[in-house]
């Protein structure tokens, strides 16, 4: 079978954390040349110099997570932790895809990818700033999506939720029976993903085979969020 990223140069945010390292193993696995960057894109500059540094990039994976604060009531939430998120991944992400447009925009090719959140599509308690941040990124991928589809360049995002992660879920989180049944209670699939089968999702929306998306939203939940 044809790798579906030969030739493909693919720079992939954050890739120690979240699905980075999935990420990382599959896109090479399907040929791409996958540069790597792990800096803190809070810092002023990180985004242009990662870009910069990277030189052509046909892909840009935006792989951006922050704490999501679980548990902490709208009434409680300090002005720091509303920020948090969304200079982690919604500046983040607005900063890096202004230095990689336009290249792509010169070229007339280029894909950039989202790991979003299904959580800025369904309400969940407590989770204010990380839901408001993974909503500011699904308008930003849905208005620049569209702005640049002419150009053919294609902007996309994965609503995800129930993704195996240690920081999300940790072991002794997963060996609870009541996570066991909250789990299929919820989540009519009736278990997590592999960030494997998410990161082949992933593939697509960097691959030929996605031309016709432009701006969407995948939810990626296991039926959690249609």
């Amino acid at each position: 079978m044809a790798e579906r990223l030969a030739g493909k140069r693919a720079l992939v945010t954050q890739a120690n954390d979240f699905m980075g390292p999935a990420t990382v193993e599959v896109f090479r696995e399907e040929g791409a040349e996958v540069l790597v960057d792990t800096r803190d894109l809070r810092d002023a500059g990180a985004c242009d110099a990662a870009v910069s540094e990277a030189g052509r990039v046909d892909v840009l994976v935006a792989n951006l997570a922050s704490p999501n604060y679980g548990g902490t009531a709208t009434t409680d939430l300090r002005d720091a932790d509303w920020r948090t998120p969304f200079d982690m991944m919604v500046h983040a992400l607005h900063r890096l895809t202004r230095a990689v447009l336009p290249q792509m925009i010169e070229r007339r090719a280029g894909k950039i990818v989202v790991y979003g959140s299904a959580s800025a599509l369904k309400g969940m308690r407590t989770l204010a700033a990380y839901s408001a941040a993974r909503a500011a990124q699904v308008g930003y991928v849905q208005a620049v999506g569209v702005e640049v589809a002419p150009h053919n360049v294609q902007v996309n995002l994965i609503a995800q939720n129930y993704v195996e992660n240690p920081d999300y879920y940790p072991p002794e989180l997963m060996e609870r029976e009541s996570f066991k049944r909250s789990l299929k209670r919820q989540v009519p699939a009736g278990r997590l993903a592999t960030p494997r089968e998410d990161a082949l999702l992933a593939v697509f929306l960097a691959s030929e085979e996605s031309n016709f998306f432009v701006g969407q939203a995948i939810p990626f939940s296991g039926g959690w969020v249609q």
